[in-house]
């Protein structure tokens, strides 16, 4: 894990050096000290939700030594100097995670364009702290450039949970991440080399084969861990209307190939049949959103063993100010089309991942918190619950050898994972409403071995 951790010194992203040269004056670096030092931790007394099983165990110890689970068992033994924690009896489950995530994106799109780089990172930081403290552990970043957000955290100079990211999305023109003024013309013709998106590091501007194959390359180049590309129309987009399909067959199999040849994926944000269709057929292996897919296209993706990374809160929720009404109507078309994307997904036994996509602002990031009550309508308890941790930590491992964090198992609570769990007030078996007020609910917080919060001591 070390070795891995060290690649991360050799990247940068648009937020690096602002994220770096935080550390001297903000208050966050003192959030460090919360970290637990000490080699081993026992818990006891915890009825543990493993992130598979369908009920919690019995009564049972866990014992932790340095970043990993060591044992599962009753009446386990620790040294005489390991940090120690009685449970009560409460239920002990996996950290949290959430696979459709941007988390520099904190501020309204007009608002984005002229920010700061240094500005954004303070603010990402500062969603990085608010995502652990919600007990989320580990979290994909769908498009942003956060490497060095990502390094600061890896490094130990902030909380924050551990992160995969995509680096920036490839967009086309006119695409969903195409936010330049009419007025500005394309490079082809005379245009900027770069928008101020691009040169913030949050999308590529790529259109045909060749431009594919280079911001594919760059993205990897930056330390992406997998490809996102905009295949379809968006709801925050200006330019692409909901019902359009974004990119090429050719365009799309060339950042498949890529990503295959890199020994990692894509993942494709869509929305409409014609354009998920597309994407399956040329090798997606994640499809964000889904939301108009027909059944027929359902079943191919089901057949191609591809992910369907799901949302509710971004489409049961208020959009922050700055969103237009043609973008809110948009939002409301997606809406529309959840009810039979979520039935038919379940129906066919789809690998269905959960994520919640809140931008815009810190106070919408805290809306993710819902995807465990409204997701109630088509899902069981156990269902959600199995999403937000061991289905997660399925698709965060499609990215093989890219995975800067190795291929220690997230989501489940079992010897050799990674040592990220929470304990908590109540059984989200039961209610999964005891996961959204984690001020008063999450007693201890605990990611790669390292305890953020303990109410218990």
């Amino acid at each position: 894990m070390k070795t891995n951790m060290k690649r991360r010194h050799f990247l940068q992203g648009a937020t690096s050096v602002g994220a770096l040269a935080l550390g001297a004056s903000t208050g966050l670096i003192p959030a460090r000290a919360r970290a637990q030092a000490s080699t081993q931790t026992l818990i006891t007394n915890v009825r543990v939700f493993d992130g598979k099983s369908d009920a919690p165990s019995e009564a049972t110890s866990v014992l932790i030594e340095g970043n990993k689970i060591k044992s599962i068992a009753p009446n386990l033994e620790a040294p005489a100097d390991a940090t120690r924690i009685d449970g009560g009896g409460r239920v002990l489950m996996p950290g949290l995670t959430d696979m459709h995530t941007h988390l520099v994106w904190n501020v309204g799109p007009a608002e984005l364009l002229g920010a700061h780089a240094d500005y954004l990172a303070a603010l990402a930081l500062q969603d990085a702290e608010a995502t652990l403290m919600r007990g989320y552990t580990s979290i994909r970043d769908t498009g942003g450039g956060i490497q060095g957000v990502i390094r600061a955290i890896d490094e130990g100079r902030f909380p924050g949970p551990r992160i995969q990211s995509a680096n920036a999305a490839i967009t086309m023109t006119a695409g969903h991440g195409d936010f330049r003024n009419r007025n500005v013309p394309v490079r082809a013709f005379g245009g900027p080399t770069e928008t101020e998106l691009q040169r913030m590091g949050f999308v590529f501007h790529a259109d045909g084969v060749p431009e594919m194959l280079s911001a594919s390359r760059d993205n990897m180049r930056q330390g992406a861990n997998f490809l996102k590309i905009f295949v379809g129309g968006a709801v925050s987009g200006i330019y692409d209307p909901l019902d359009i399909a974004e990119y090429s067959p050719e365009e799309i199999a060339a950042a498949t190939g890529e990503a295959e040849r890199w020994n990692t994926y894509v993942a494709v944000h869509s929305y409409t049949d014609r354009s998920t269709r597309i994407a399956l057929e040329q090798g997606a292996k994640s499809i964000e959103h889904g939301n108009l897919m027909s059944e027929a296209t359902l079943e191919l993706l089901v057949e191609k063993g591809a992910w369907l990374s799901t949302q509710t809160a971004l489409f049961m929720s208020e959009l922050p100010d700055g969103f237009s009404d043609a973008q809110k109507d948009r939002q409301k078309q997606a809406a529309e089309g959840l009810d039979q994307m979520m039935t038919l997904a379940k129906q066919y036994g789809a690998k269905i991942a959960l994520g919640s996509d809140m931008v815009g602002s810190l106070e919408t990031k805290a809306e993710q918190l819902k995807e465990f009550t409204w997701r109630t309508q088509w899902f069981s308890n156990l269902e959600i619950l199995k999403q937000t941790t061991s289905q997660n930590g399925e698709l965060w491992a499609m990215s093989g050898p890219r995975n800067p964090y190795g291929d220690t198992p997230i989501g489940v609570i079992e010897p050799e994972a990674y040592a990220d769990l929470l304990i908590m007030e109540g059984n989200p078996l039961e209610d999964t409403s005891v996961l959204t007020q984690p001020e008063t609910n999450l007693n201890v917080i605990m990611k790669d071995g390292k305890i953020y919060k303990n109410t218990l001591a």
